[in-house]
Parts: structure tokens; C-alpha cells; sequence
């Protein structure tokens, strides 16, 4: 990416032209040009104070980039979630670290720093730098107060300084728990690195940006730095009522006293709150170096020693950001409203957690090791279901913190990425009836039982009534996988479109889900099994399992087109969800049935398939009604999958395997720059979605994983 001419009026970034940082409580998303342009806190569904990536002009911002030509790479360090951008000019080369603090493994004692920090440094030369830190509180919906006033978190011995303060304002009630008041500082520690250089001098300002939209005074500083010399700036949550009164009452102290400043310090620290440390260069070092052990530490735990280590170990990385470590749940990702076709209205939140998602997410991490991850999301879980809906249900997805309400709601004050609208958060869609979740949730608690902590008799209960649950409702239609996220008001209105057949969000009798259900079923007998545990409703069990399978082969199977179709109504319709059959040990991949099915999902669209450059669409989005219209891109999730199938199949015929890698390695090419994945992709290429997504990560750790594996076996044949 080339910056010819960097202006104040910047257009939108492409989605993938973008990094994650994390720090499992939420993330943010550094563009290549140096801006956070996503980022919510202090938790993943936090309203956001940036969104740029949503709307260019009043989205709020957080940039670091030169104001001359420049060249710009962006690289995270190796093993790490740190991230690296870098600025190139004849003149001078710059390095822009960012990332959110971690504990490296054994300081648990110390209390996390809810801190965003951005390190700068100039490597060669010299490099004119603008900073704007730009704050839109509550998805630019809310006002705010900017001021500048004396730094009090920095020692006596380091020059006095300024720190900018953003207040907000919040534009409903201040009791609304959705929009509590917030207020940010912006610090930075100015240092050099080489004896005869001077630490550079930061001036902040305030910058007006109203006239964009911006609801509030933006700060602002000019930075020309030389080599040997670093600034590293600090965003936080500012503390309320802080105990120590600032480090300018500790100087005062001090120096009345008559006693050495350094060890009198040592002790003013001690009376500190832990979470507001006073700001020097030696705690950026030490947490920047944290941060770094972190990552490293926990990524050499990876078991994994297949074929495309480094793509599998950069999706693990992209996994374990998605994470919220206090409740152990898995966001499906860390970004909203990022549309799945340009202009379009395909625009969703995915900042919840979706036992679809999080299930094949713990599948992806137990088998590279990681079950510490799988034992929390099941606690997650299991607490679910002891909250389970009166009808023994439970729904599609939950919040980070296990709440049920994900009111949707449509930010019509924002542009949208690229003018895609509407924006949207929350989501309507958590109480639509997709039954093919029990299948993933129960293959989840399988698998983990095989790696992780066994389950209790008590749980087993739990998971019973599960299986009960599946059994009794396993003939009824759902929305499935593919079910929009709309409010079911919505969902039960007629879409007139000249292209569409039947009433938006019409539940049929899906493939997928009947498949998943099978499974739901089928992991709870071998559980009963392996465990011996008691299943005083076995016979039940078993004949429902049969009969379903039975009905799958019959109902779903279209004669005249040799495959699979996506419903039992709709039989002619195509989905590449069927493709999961072999994956879940539905059914052999050499099955006749099967196969026909794959090769024609590899046809072109045009010729009756789903395949396009190696690249597979869910569906003929013209053919099947999913209740949105428009238009979308392939499907990553269905194209990893395709991989998979390919692998199993091509155990029983080597030139689908061939097939298989292939289309592999091409996927590959479509990952960002730094290794990350989208939702979809674009017919010319293009990332869609939601970003980072980790459907998209966890298949490719399994389709790696399988087809690593079976080329291993064949050469050793």
C-alpha cells in the first residue's frame, strides 16, 4: 500500500488492510496507515470510541502517520499478537508499536492495565509525524468535554507535562447502563534512546473536527523525530478518585522531608492503586515486554506439527484474541457492521457469542493443545444450561457475560464502510430457532471430554436433558446456519423482490440442521458409552438417531441432480453446508451420495455449483431466500470446509486430494497481509465481513490440520 499524497480528508481503508490487537477483554483494529479504527471499551460489546472504519469523518480515530509521502508495511512480531507498522521514506523510517497489555505468565499478582499503547520510534532518519486522538463516545452518539491539564501520574524527576482529558457527555439518561458517562487520558512518556540525543518535546493541542461531525475537541501534536528518539503514548480509562493525589503531592512531601526522591518514590508507589501506577519508560518496558512473553508462552503450548505451521499459528493467535477471559465465552468477532458486500445492507454485530461459533472455535484450539481454553467455554456453557428456557431450549447465542438480551438496534447516524448501511448493533436473531446448535454444542462437550476436564454426574444431567430436548424436537423445522439477523417481527413480514419466492425467514426442514441434530443425538449416546454413564432413555435415543438418519437419506436427496439439497422443500436448491456430512461422521466420504454432492458443489455457478476461482458461495443467494436480498461474496467458512471434504474424499480418490491442496494453498493467498481472515471474499478478491472472523480461523485450522495429516499417510504408504 502506497500513501502518495496523506491528506486530512482519508478515505476508507479496505477491511483487510488491518491488524488486531488484544488483550482478552476486547480489541482493536490498527490500519496500515497507523489509525485505530475499531475499538470498544472496556469490553468487547462496549459502545465504541473508535469506529473510523464505520464512518471516515465522525467514527473517531486514534492516528499516528506521516505528513509526506511515505511507504507503510505492518507485521506482527513473531509468536505475538504485538503489532508492528512501519513508515518508509527516503528520508526517514518509523516504527509504530501498538498493542493492549498482558501478564506474562507468573505476574498474576499484578492487576491488569486496561491501557491501549502505541510506541513510536524512529528507526533511520527523520519523519514528520501527525497524532490525532479523536475520541466519538457511544458509536458517536454522545458528546464530550476535552481538556488539557498537568500530568500528575509522572515522576518529579521527569519534565512536567501535559495529558488530555476526554469527558463524555452521554446524550440519554447517565443511569442507562448501555451508555455510562466515560472518560479517557491520553499520556505519553518521551524518551532517548542514544546519550546524545535529546528526549523529543510533545506539545498536545486541541483539534476541532466538529465540522466532520465530531461531537467534541479532538487533541492533536506535530511530532519530527530523529533517530534515538521515542515517544510512546497511553490511552486509558481514567481513575476516578484517585487515592495517591498525584505524584506532584509526593514530590512536595519529599522535599520537605529532605529525603532521597527515588526511595521516597518507592514508597509513594506502594500507596498507589495497583491499576494507576505512576508512568515511567521502565513500567512501557516491562509491560511491552509482558505482553510479548504472553503471546510466546502461550503459542509454544501449540501441539501442532503439520504442514502450514505458521498460517495454523497465526489463526490460533487470531482465536485466542476472541476470547473474554472472565466468563471464558468466544465473540464470533471483535468487529461490527462490516458489510458482507460493499453498498450493501449485509451488515451485522458479531460481538456476541454464538454457541455455533465458540463450539467449533473450542474444537479448532483442543486439537492444537489448548484445552484450557475448551475447560472455560464449557463452564460457560454449562452455566447456560442450568439457565436453559422454560422449554428446555437454549438460544443461538449469548452475550460475553451470558446475558439473553441482544436488543438490535440501527445506528443511522453512521456512514457505513464505504457507504454500506445500515450500521448495526446488537442482534435480533438470538432468539431464532436454529437447531442445528445442539449438534455443534454436543460434538463440542464430546470432543472435550476426550482432552479436557471429565464431566460431573450433575452435568451429564444437564447435557441429558440437552440430548432430551434435541430428541423431542427433531422433526421440527428452524431457520438453520444461515439465518439472518433480524428481529423477528421482521422476520415474519413479506419481502417482495421480483427474485424471491417465499415469505422472508421461512422455516423449512434444512439439511444442515437435520445433519447436526443426528449429531447431537449420536454424541450423546457414545458419551453414555465411554463414560458409562447412565441413559435411562438409550432405546429412545437410538431409534430417534436411526430414524432421522433414514430421513435425511430420503427427504434431502434430490435423484434427478445427484445431490444433496439445502432443505427437504427445496431439494433443487444447493448449500454448501452439506459439505459438514463426512466432517461430523455423518457419512463416509467415499459415499456415492456424497461425492456426487461435492462435485457438483465444485461446478461454477454458472454451470449449476458453488465454486468460483477455487472460492465457494454458501448458496445461489438468487435461488434461496435468506430474508436480506443483495448480493454477497464467497464464503470462507464454505470454502475451507469444500478443503476438508476434498481431503476425506480424496483418501478414496488421490485426485480430489490434489484438488484439495490446491485449493488450499489458494485460499492462502486470500489471508491479509499480517495472516488474518474475513468473513467472505469479493469476486475481485476483496475481504468482506467482519473482521477478524473466527469461523473463518477455526476451519482453517482444520482443514490444515486434516489435510497435513492424510499427506502425511499417503506418503508413508
Amino acid at each position: 500500500m502506497n500513501i502518495q499524497n496523506p491528506t486530512t480528508d482519508r478515505d476508507y481503508i479496505p477491511i483487510a488492510d488491518h491488524g488486531l490487537i488484544g488483550n482478552l477483554r476486547t480489541a482493536a483494529l490498527v490500519s496500515l496507515d497507523g489509525s485505530i479504527e475499531s475499538y470498544c471499551v472496556p469490553n468487547f460489546d462496549s459502545p465504541s470510541i473508535f469506529a473510523r472504519i464505520l464512518d471516515k469523518n465522525k467514527g473517531g480515530h486514534f492516528s499516528i502517520t506521516p505528513t509526506v509521502p511515505f511507504n507503510t508495511k505492518h507485521n506482527y512480531l513473531p509468536s505475538s499478537n504485538v503489532l508492528q507498522t512501519k513508515f518508509l521514506n527516503e528520508k526517514g523510517v518509523v516504527c509504530v508499536t501498538d498493542f493492549l497489555p498482558r501478564q506474562a505468565n507468573g505476574e498474576s499478582t499484578r492487576p491488569m492495565l486496561f491501557w491501549l499503547i502505541r510506541r513510536v520510534e524512529v528507526i533511520r532518519g527523520t519523519l514528520p509525524l501527525r497524532v490525532e486522538c479523536a475520541p466519538a463516545f457511544n458509536y458517536a452518539r454522545d458528546s464530550h468535554d476535552t481538556q488539557i491539564v498537568d500530568d500528575d501520574s509522572i515522576p518529579l524527576h521527569y519534565p512536567k507535562q501535559k495529558k488530555a482529558v476526554f469527558a463524555s457527555q452521554p446524550a440519554v439518561a447517565a443511569s442507562d447502563p448501555n451508555s455510562p458517562p466515560l472518560t479517557l487520558d491520553l499520556r505519553f512518556v518521551s524518551e532517548s534512546l542514544l546519550d546524545n540525543v535529546a528526549a523529543p518535546e510533545v506539545s498536545l493541542k486541541t483539534l476541532d473536527l466538529s465540522a466532520k461531525g465530531h461531537l467534541g475537541m479532538a487533541v492533536q501534536t506535530q511530532l519530527t523525530l530523529v533517530e534515538g528518539q521515542r515517544v510512546t503514548f497511553v490511552l486509558r480509562i481514567a481513575p476516578e478518585n484517585m487515592a495517591d493525589g498525584g505524584s506532584g503531592k509526593y514530590g512536595e512531601q519529599a522535599e520537605a522531608l529532605g529525603v532521597n526522591f527515588e526511595k521516597f518514590m518507592a514508597g509513594a508507589n506502594k500507596l498507589r492503586p495497583k491499576d494507576n501506577p505512576m508512568l515511567t519508560k521502565e513500567l512501557l518496558d516491562n509491560l511491552f515486554v509482558s505482553t510479548n512473553n504472553y503471546w510466546n508462552s502461550w503459542i509454544k503450548k501449540s501441539t501442532y506439527q503439520g504442514s502450514w505451521k505458521e498460517a495454523v499459528h497465526r489463526s490460533a493467535l487470531a482465536l485466542k484474541l476472541l476470547i473474554y477471559e472472565p466468563t471464558g465465552a468466544v465473540v464470533a468477532s471483535p468487529t461490527f457492521s462490516l458489510p458482507e458486500y460493499i453498498g450493501g445492507t449485509r451488515n451485522w454485530d458479531y460481538r456476541a457469542s454464538w454457541i455455533r461459533d465458540s463450539s467449533f472455535t473450542l474444537y479448532a484450539l483442543i486439537r492444537l493443545g489448548f484445552t484450557e481454553e475448551a475447560n472455560a467455554y464449557m463452564e460457560f456453557i454449562f452455566e447456560r444450561l442450568r439457565n436453559k428456557n422454560p422449554d428446555g431450549s437454549l438460544q443461538i447465542m449469548y452475550t460475553i457475560h451470558g446475558g439473553k438480551d441482544l436488543e438490535e438496534i440501527e445506528l443511522l447516524h453512521l456512514d457505513g464502510h464505504k457507504g454500506s448501511k445500515p450500521v448495526r448493533i446488537g442482534n435480533g436473531a438470538a432468539d431464532h430457532v436454529q437447531l442445528d446448535i445442539y449438534g455443534e454444542l454436543m460434538d463440542c462437550i464430546y470432543l472435550g471430554q476426550k482432552f479436557g476436564k471429565p464431566l460431573s454426574y450433575d452435568t451429564w444431567v444437564l447435557v441429558r436433558e440437552l440430548v432430551d430436548y434435541v430428541v423431542a424436537n427433531c422433526k421440527e423445522p428452524d431457520l438453520s446456519i444461515w439465518s439472518v439477523r433480524f428481529k423477528q417481527k421482521f422476520v415474519e413480514a413479506e419481502y417482495k423482490c421480483p427474485y424471491r419466492r417465499e415469505v422472508r425467514g421461512k422455516k423449512r426442514h434444512f439439511t444442515y440442521s437435520k445433519i447436526m441434530l443426528w449429531v447431537a443425538i449420536d454424541r450423546g449416546l457414545r458419551l453414555a458409552d465411554k463414560r458409562s454413564l447412565p441413559c435411562p432413555r438409550r432405546l429412545e435415543w437410538l431409534a430417534a438417531r436411526d430414524e432421522l438418519y433414514e430421513e435425511i437419506m430420503q427427504k434431502a436427496w434430490n435423484k434427478d441432480l445427484q445431490s444433496f439439497g439445502q432443505s427437504y422443500e427445496e431439494t433443487d436448491v444447493l448449500d454448501s453446508s452439506v459439505l459438514i456430512m463426512p466432517l461430523v461422521f455423518f457419512m463416509t466420504p467415499s459415499d456415492t451420495r456424497f461425492v456426487s454432492t461435492l462435485k457438483r458443489i465444485l461446478k461454477t455457478p454458472e454451470r449449476g455449483g458453488l465454486t468460483s476461482n477455487n472460492l465457494v458461495y454458501r448458496y445461489d443467494v438468487n435461488k434461496s431466500d435468506d430474508g436480506v436480498g443483495g448480493e454477497e461474496g464467497t464464503f470462507c467458512l464454505c470454502t475451507l470446509w469444500c478443503v476438508e471434504a476434498l481431503t476425506r474424499a480424496g483418501e478414496y480418490e488421490r485426485p480430489l486430494l490434489r484438488r484439495a491442496v490446491e485449493m488450499f494453498e489458494d485460499f492462502l493467498l486470500y489471508l491479509n497481509h499480517v495472516g488474518l481472515c474475513t468473513e467472505e471474499i469479493s469476486e475481485a478478491g476483496d475481504a468482506l465481513g467482519n473482521a477478524v472472523q473466527g469461523f473463518t480461523h477455526v476451519t482453517l485450522i482444520s482443514a490444515a490440520y486434516n489435510l497435513s495429516r492424510t499427506l502425511a499417510g499417503q506418503r508413508s504408504v
